[in-house]
């Protein structure tokens, strides 16, 4: 009798004990949201829990996980019956924005009207840059740090490009110089994180810069430890297997230039603080260098193309600590043989992509993506960054980068790499 009573007992502190960890999850997540959005790219049956190829089943996931999936796919009919905000959200307040600071003003807006001259076939596109990343994921030929770990073996201070959004149900890796400023404002609207004044901002351009990089701002992976502590990673795969997934990436030679004339041919002070001063000192041999950014520029002591690229190839830059998010590798700041990314855009079709993608999302009525900034780093200035750049450097900086490359589909520079 004693060891019934006991194995009930036990049973009863179990249940509740799961029921508090599913209460505060929900508090936490919303029930509303979990099921709006999943993996467009993947076809499921009307009784299939969205996200999950057909024969892959429940099964394949661990206890915990199995757990908290039928528990929440048993509210799926419950909250089918909510009913779904159909209004469209008008845009709001100006139709283009101040310019708050001077990155802001030298990049300029294009205001222009975008044509539909190309009518790229998008979806044929997506499969074709899904299948090149998969290929060479899966090919050994390709050889680059980390691609060979799996998703639990990449740390929780990696997962912080990782933004959600619960309440649509979409991932979003942001990689800097590659819209991602504009993408964050998208976010922040869509998940209603931020308020003015009370109300969720609905115009994706009202939201300031200053706030769009705060990252108390966003719901990243990287914090889903603090919030949910050992089952934080169960939970991100289920996110992973029910959301959708998406990144937007650049030619790898192209980013460089673009962090390099936003970060160091401007006055930034962190920048030059962190970055400037040591490239001057290991590469330029400068001495006494003046504490403040606007001094260094009045001296005319700046940060060469030359400078930037040294420190790149620099095997102690690495050691000392890991490469800046601005130049950091794509491959390195979303993962993507690890995770399954459902749609990839490029830079370079940014406005027939973002399109495409907001439609997919089933949000285009809430919102439309900013227009885009006219593309004052464009891959025909190359040859003349890289010019005065000797051939080995090129060739070594281009390894460091053949990853990205490749993985997205982005033609090897020959002509940069060659007499």
């Amino acid at each position: 009798m004693t060891k019934a009573r006991l194995l009930r007992l036990s049973v009863v502190l179990v249940s509740v004990f799961m029921i508090l960890l599913i209460i505060v999850y929900w508090d936490n997540v919303g029930t509303a949201h979990f099921y709006l959005h999943t993996s467009f790219s993947r076809p499921h049956s009307s009784g299939a829990i969205p996200g999950i190829t057909a024969g892959e089943g429940w099964e394949t996931l661990p206890d915990v996980d199995e757990f908290l999936a039928k528990l929440l796919s048993s509210n799926l009919k419950q909250n089918s019956s909510v009913p779904r905000k159909t209004e469209q959200l008008l845009l709001q307040g100006s139709s283009k924005p101040v310019a708050s600071n001077l990155e802001e003003r030298v990049r300029g807006y294009d205001w222009s009207v975008h044509s539909d001259k190309t009518s790229l076939d998008q979806e044929k596109l997506q499969i074709e840059r899904q299948r090149t990343l998969r290929e060479f994921c899966a090919n050994s030929s390709l050889a680059f740090p980390t691609k060979e770990r799996s998703f639990d073996d990449i740390p929780n201070y990696e997962l912080n490009h990782l933004i959600v959004d619960d309440r649509h149900g979409v991932i979003y890796c942001y990689v800097p110089k590659v819209a991602c400023t504009n993408w964050k404002r998208v976010m922040i609207v869509l998940s209603e994180s931020l308020l003015d004044q009370g109300v969720p901002y609905r115009n994706p351009l009202d939201i300031p810069r200053e706030h769009v990089h705060n990252t108390s701002t966003h719901l990243t992976f990287n914090k889903f430890w603090r919030r949910y502590g050992k089952f934080s990673r169960h939970l991100m795969k289920i996110k992973l297997k029910k959301y959708t997934k998406f990144l937007f990436v650049r030619d790898p030679f192209v980013r460089l230039i673009s962090a390099f004339r936003s970060k160091f041919e401007l006055e930034n002070e962190e920048f030059y603080q962190r970055f400037a001063i040591p490239m001057l000192k290991l590469y330029s041999n400068h001495t006494n260098l003046p504490t403040s950014v606007r001094e260094a520029f009045e001296a005319g002591l700046r940060v060469s193309f030359s400078d930037f690229i040294q420190y790149l190839l620099d095997p102690r830059t690495e050691k000392m600590v890991p490469f800046n998010e601005h130049w950091r590798q794509i491959y390195r700041l979303c993962h993507p043989c690890q995770i399954d990314y459902d749609f990839i855009g490029k830079l370079e079709t940014l406005d027939e992509d973002a399109a495409y993608l907001l439609q997919l999302l089933k949000v285009d009525r809430l919102l439309h993506f900013p227009p885009s900034y006219r593309n004052r780093t464009a891959s025909s200035w190359e040859e003349n960054w890289f010019a005065k750049i000797p051939l080995a450097w090129r060739q070594q900086l281009y390894k460091l980068y053949e990853a990205d490359f490749v993985l997205f589909g982005y033609p090897k520079p020959e002509n940069l790499l060659k007499d």
